[in-house]
């Protein structure tokens, strides 16, 4: 009887008499995915702000022009997060509808800062937390000192007449950051292998996930993102080791960084540590989706064999 009626049901849809309630939750849908998405921009584009304020909402003293660049830059960011999630296809941001990506990232980022500037307030204003902060990142900072390591070449790029007091301040934030850097990249590689990313969605659009990427742009789509990846990955290892030899050389020939500010040092350890890490993990990503569309490719090309009945 269901195959009798499902020719009256096409007959009614090729009409324009498709039943009402259809429609309206063809529309129902539509608006729960436009509210669900607006909302999913909003709540991000506010955790980009507090988190680029993080320093400057915690740490005493801070100047009213630094609380103005401050304020400016996390606003940019929020407008940018917010467009780019709001709308339906983003031009910049990577992997927006492939988490955990995007997630590791900012959560690693956000814990980055938020531990530095816990260390930071601690010189002017200790508490327990921050006494706690600074006696476990000094002792991770210790055992990660140990010579050509990254937090040694960093605080190798201090000048000579640089302070004990400084000297421990920038050891201790760039023990702890590379460490925090090392974790997120040991979460995210876990998390890849359990939920077998980038497939565990059954889809993966390289139009919304890859807005850089043009698959048309000539080359083979698998070397291209393989080439992509390996590049990403031995960048992201040698840039901790790249950036203080950098640091180094322009401290040389132009004025030296100073470190005493507290929101330079903080900025300045995390984008040593995240940029990074960061890099690692696009590599990383990338070569999964090689991986995937390379399987994919053969599963068709198999799939094709088979309908022209030739054997595989």
């Amino acid at each position: 009887m269901a195959k009798m009626r499902q020719p009256a049901d096409n007959e009614q849809d090729q009409n324009g008499t498709r039943p009402r309630h259809r429609i309206a939750s063809d529309r129902n849908e539509g608006k729960g995915v436009v509210i669900s998405r607006l909302t999913g921009a909003v709540i991000r584009a506010v955790l980009v702000i507090l988190m680029i304020s993080t320093p400057s909402l915690m740490l005493a003293g801070t100047g009213a022009d630094t609380v103005q660049i401050v304020a400016l830059v996390s606003i940019i960011a929020g407008i940018f997060v917010f467009v780019e999630y709001n709308s339906s296809s983003p031009s910049l941001m990577e992997f927006r509808d492939a988490p955990p990506f995007n997630r590791v990232r900012f959560f690693g980022l956000a814990a980055t800062v938020l531990a530095l500037t816990v260390i930071a307030k601690g010189a002017t204003e200790p508490t327990t937390l921050t006494v706690l902060f600074n006696m476990v990142g000094g002792s991770l900072s210790q055992a990660m000192d140990f010579p050509y390591s990254p937090v040694r070449l960093v605080v190798l790029m201090l000048p000579p007449e640089a302070s004990e007091n400084l000297i421990d301040s920038v050891r201790i934030a760039a023990g702890l950051s590379y460490l925090v850097s090392l974790l997120s990249l040991a979460f995210f590689v876990l998390v890849l292998r359990l939920n077998n990313w980038p497939n565990q969605r059954g889809g993966f659009n390289v139009w919304i996930n890859l807005p850089t990427f043009d698959p048309t742009a000539g080359g083979d789509v698998v070397e291209r993102l393989e080439r992509d990846g390996q590049l990403n990955l031995i960048l992201g290892f040698l840039l901790p080791f790249l950036i203080p030899a950098f640091v180094k050389l322009a401290s040389d020939m132009f004025n030296p960084i100073q470190l005493q500010d507290s929101h330079t040092l903080i900025w300045m350890m995390t984008a040593w540590a995240f940029i990074p890490a960061s890099m690692i993990m696009r590599g990383i990503a990338m070569l999964r989706v090689a991986q995937m569309v390379a399987v994919q490719r053969e599963h068709a090309y198999l799939r094709a064999q088979g309908e022209d009945g030739v054997p595989a």
